[in-house]
């Protein structure tokens, strides 16, 4: 049974000296061969399979953005700048796996329908035997594929493999080994394992696995036993979107419910997040979006959006919608755009709305969705962590004229894949970067004369 071989620095595997210090699968140990394709798992393993089919893990190197991302950024400037130069076989490790396995680097783009379209398949997670990395990072799992399959029954049976019980199989570890990651500049760059670990979640024993992977009643194969815990691989997270709605709580509050033209209101908006065990936005943070809009609506329809209240706090600017904002300039630069400056910071999102993020900074000092050429991202972070309540307050004056009997105020909590602005550049389907609402809440002030 062959086994990878683990060694210090991922991105030494491209001829890099920059010391990134994680116990990384070796590339090219293994043949295409060695792994069975998923249709073969599916012939007993049928619900599973489908599950699978339909999650992120499927298609996390044919997705169009994942598409995109690796082969007109990443791969790009891998070739142009050695300091990155470990992305183009370090994005590939957790995004198409066989491909790093069997040294097959760089993979061709999914349109040539190589096995590396399967990403992360049933062959990879099961055929992981752990990690030489306390707490893994950058690809740091050792990986022996074979006729075992490892997994978390001890009596687990098969007519087709073998089986072996593995503790790592059901820790957070596991999924931190590509949930993790470090940049060539030393950032941490995805931490989700780390928030996690951290929280009151991690703290009281669950695990990833736990909300990722629901237990039901059912058969894990065709003739396997019922059980009353499958785990189900459907591995939910932002892109689905009845994952996301109401994973924060949205309340909102006023001193008074009556109020008089001319006067000046004060609302506040409450986020809990209560039932997410990580920070949100997780994972890929320095492209997703979540705000918050506020609204005044009176009983003809007509709206007024409320600007949120400024704190003061350093580097707020960034948590702020801006419509004269730029940034993303190194995407442009990659791709040798001629005279491009940068494209919005914050897309379609209003002015003044609310942004929970964490803005990542190239060693340009600008802000970059580029998360391999990040230098720094610990100097503003004001995403919604774990059991954590976020504050916003908005000043709202009543119009003198101000004629109706009510008015509605509303807040709206929005999630996007990706900036707009990212979105259009790249040609990406709607989908990608389309709004989701998250939650919403409103209340209605009267009114008097």
């Amino acid at each position: 049974m062959k086994r990878s071989v683990l060694f210090v620095g991922w991105l030494m595997i491209v001829g890099s000296v920059t010391p990134l210090c994680a116990f990384a699968a070796e590339m090219g140990k293994f043949a295409y061969q060695d792994f069975k394709k998923p249709l073969q798992c599916g012939g007993c393993h049928q619900e599973i399979y489908q599950e699978w089919q339909q999650s992120l893990m499927s298609q996390s190197f044919t997705h169009p953005w994942d598409d995109k991302e690796y082969f007109k950024l990443a791969l790009p400037h891998a070739l142009k700048l050695e300091k990155v130069s470990g992305v183009k076989a370090g994005c590939i490790a957790c995004h198409g796996p066989l491909a790093f396995l069997t040294g097959d680097i760089p993979p061709k783009p999914p349109q040539a329908g190589t096995r590396v379209n399967e990403g992360v398949s049933c062959e990879i997670c099961h055929n992981i035997i752990g990690s030489m990395e306390k707490e893994p990072f950058n690809f740091s799992f050792d990986i022996s594929p074979g006729k075992v399959k490892y997994g978390r029954r001890h009596d687990a049976k098969s007519t087709f493999h073998d089986t072996q019980f593995s503790a790592f199989t059901q820790s957070a570890e596991l999924c931190a080994t590509c949930h993790d990651e470090q940049s060539p500049y030393g950032a941490w760059v995805k931490e989700t394992y780390r928030e996690w670990k951290a929280s009151p979640y991690g703290q009281k024993g669950f695990r990833c696995q736990d909300c990722h992977m629901y237990r039901a009643p059912g058969k894990s194969a065709n003739t396997g036993k019922q059980r009353d815990d499958i785990a189900h691989h459907v591995f939910h997270g932002p892109h689905f979107h009845n994952k996301l709605t109401g994973s924060v709580d949205l309340a909102l509050y006023t001193k008074n419910r009556e109020v008089v033209p001319g006067s000046v209101v004060k609302i506040r908006a409450k986020l809990f997040n209560g039932k997410v065990g990580h920070y949100i936005p997780s994972g890929s943070s320095e492209e997703r979006m979540l705000w918050l809009e506020v609204k005044a609506t009176d009983g003809r329809g007509d709206s007024t959006f409320l600007p949120v209240d400024r704190k003061g706090f350093s580097g707020e600017e960034y948590t702020i919608a801006d419509a004269e904002a730029m940034a993303y300039q190194a995407m442009g630069e990659i791709m040798e755009v001629k005279g491009y400056k940068g494209i919005s910071r914050d897309g379609n999102v209003p002015n003044g709305a609310r942004i929970y993020r964490r803005p990542f900074f190239d060693p340009k000092g600008r802000m970059t969705i580029c998360q391999w050429y990040t230098a720094k991202n610990t100097e503003v972070d004001y995403r919604i962590g774990p059991q954590e309540t976020k504050i916003e307050t908005y000043t709202w004056t009543v119009p003198e004229d101000f004629s109706a009997p009510s008015v509605t105020i509303t807040a709206t909590l929005y999630y996007s894949l990706v900036p707009s602005s990212v979105g259009e550049l790249m040609a990406l389907p709607p989908y990608a970067y389309e709004a989701r609402s998250v939650n919403s809440t409103s209340i209605v002030l009267d009114v008097t004369r």
